[in-house]
């Protein structure tokens, strides 16, 4: 496939305001290459991994006392949530100082 095959290929896609400004000043060879490309490469690619693992869950086993299952369910089934997702919400909230606890 050359050239002319793939540019008519990509041409049947609409680009939005953003694609179309980046496509001009592509055309104008206005975009000039920064220092340090392959770092800089590196350090974006390793943050985009970083933030795709970030968003992912991870299964925990964890012990807890039967009577605070227990509670924590009751109190879960009356804002009718499951209970894991009520922990999920309470850990989650700590974790992001946005509650406390005394220990």
């Amino acid at each position: 496939m050359n050239k002319k095959q793939k540019k008519d290929y990509f041409d049947e896609f609409p680009l939005d305001d953003y694609e179309m400004e980046l496509e001009e000043f592509l055309e104008k060879g206005e975009f000039v290459s920064i220092k340090n490309f392959e770092k800089r490469k590196k350090e974006l690619e390793e943050s985009a991994k970083n933030f795709l693992e970030l968003q992912k869950t991870k299964r925990i086993t964890l012990r807890v006392k039967n009577e605070d299952i227990i509670k924590v369910k009751a109190k879960a089934k009356r804002v009718n949530i499951p209970y894991q997702r009520l922990l999920n919400v309470l850990i989650h909230k700590y974790a992001e100082g946005k509650t406390s606890i005394t220990i």
